[in-house]
């Protein structure tokens, strides 16, 4: 069992406050708001917002304002490589109340650079607004008046679980020294979580992207905990083409010499391995949305009234990535970049389980199964694939398809349409 060390006071267990030390992120951005709104042309405005050097990391580290965290630590971690953590601890929220039998309890799992901020206003520790506010609140498709809702930020990451930016046991970050995880790792260490907080079965797991690889891990790994399932927007498999996009994202940071084989911590504002990590954003996001909605964005227009066409101007859209990608490195740290992207590529529910389709039967939750018809980074192929081979599906051998021009991203942006066919899962 873990230990709460800061957690909801409506499960019977105490509360630690939190401080801080003067001078640290007070004009920190690490939500993902650009993730959950359409394009735009950058203004005046926008450009200002990120005059000054960025840190060396923008992880969220100790002593900075907790917000809505809770903490649950654990002890020692053996991961599927062989490594270990001689403990951990992840950083999560919950909204609503736990009914005294505990069957009420619904697991929302984040993308790749999400965190645990999935609704609630901006304040402390939050610099923006939740990324999930319209689906998850009183009333919303993930009703918090009936349902105990939990998000965890994921081993590995940033933003207060255990993570490469975390300080290891001899006092220093763990840095390069951090063990390589996989997704079931990930998920291994969700279930201590719901094993603390004394949850034995979740009502539902929902995910998208990369949580809805932790959400299919879930189902298939852990079937007797899982009555329902959303996998939105997630492949049952890390392809090799998306391997390979993965690959130059991580080489880009490799590559930059202010990364220094990881150990970066101690660089002062603007040393750090910005420029890397930025561009590998700018990478990303190319893959997060579609051609149609960059088309019809900003077409061809210049950010300036100087002309792109060899006069020292630069189109809409190059600004567009630029600004997105120098505003990440103000909300996430190089170190568990790597760490994720890496563990989404030894994503495949049919590893040591004789294949896709073998592990997918194993999937006893009632599930949905959604993709976007315009997502070039998980195609929709993936999620039909998952529909054929899971038993108990909302829709049969098919995928929910919605249709977007945002691309990737339209799990976020379409709220509409998710809150939808979210409340057809919960109404089974």
């Amino acid at each position: 069992m873990g230990r709460i060390v800061r957690a909801a006071t409506d499960i019977g267990v105490t509360v630690r406050s939190s401080t801080r030390p003067p001078d640290r992120m007070d004009a920190m951005d690490w939500q993902i708001s650009e993730d959950t709104v359409p394009s735009a042309p950058i203004t005046e405005a926008d450009a200002r917002s990120l005059l000054g050097r960025p840190p060396a990391t923008g992880a969220w580290r100790d002593g900075d304002p907790a917000g809505e965290r809770r903490f649950a630590a654990f002890g020692a971690f053996a991961t599927e490589n062989g490594e270990s953590l001689p403990g951990f601890r992840l950083a999560y929220e919950s909204w609503g109340q736990l009914s005294p039998t505990r069957d009420n309890a619904v697991l929302v799992l984040h993308a790749l650079t999400g965190d645990s901020h999935v609704r609630g206003a901006a304040g402390p520790g939050h610099p923006t607004a939740g990324w999930w506010s319209d689906l998850v609140g009183p009333g919303a498709a993930i009703d918090t008046d009936r349902w105990f809702v939990v998000a965890p930020n994921m081993l590995g990451g940033c933003q207060g679980s255990t993570g490469p930016a975390s300080i290891a046991p001899d006092g220093y970050e763990w840095a390069s020294r951090f063990p390589y995880l996989t997704v079931r790792d990930q998920v291994r260490a969700q279930a201590q979580l719901a094993d603390a907080l004394g949850i034995d079965s979740w009502a539902a797991v929902i995910g998208g992207s990369m949580g809805g690889m932790h959400a299919l891990e879930w189902a298939v790994g852990h079937p007797e905990r899982v009555a329902r399932a959303a996998i939105l927007s997630a492949p049952p498999i890390t392809t090799a083409d998306q391997i390979a996009l993965n690959s130059v994202q991580l080489d880009t940071i490799r590559m930059d010499p202010r990364y220094a084989g990881g150990e970066y911590y101690d660089s002062v504002d603007g040393d750090g391995p910005h420029r890397g990590l930025a561009l590998a954003r700018r990478m990303a996001l190319l893959n997060y949305r579609s051609p149609t909605e960059l088309n019809q964005r900003f077409q061809r227009s210049w950010q300036s009234g100087v002309s792109p066409l060899g006069r020292g101007g630069r189109f809409a859209v190059e600004s567009y990535l630029d600004f997105h990608g120098n505003k990440f490195t103000r909300r996430f740290d190089a170190n568990s970049y790597l760490t994720l992207v890496e563990a989404m590529n030894s994503h495949d529910v049919g590893r040591d389980r004789d294949g896709v389709e073998d592990a997918l039967r194993r999937v006893s939750a009632t599930t949905l199964v959604l993709g976007i018809d315009s997502d070039r980074l998980f195609p929709i192929d993936g999620q039909h694939r998952i529909a054929r081979g899971i038993p108990h599906t909302l829709d049969g051998d098919e995928a929910v398809v919605l249709s977007s021009d945002f691309g990737h991203d339209g799990f976020l942006i379409e709220t509409a349409a998710v809150a939808h066919h979210l409340r057809r899962l919960f109404a089974t």
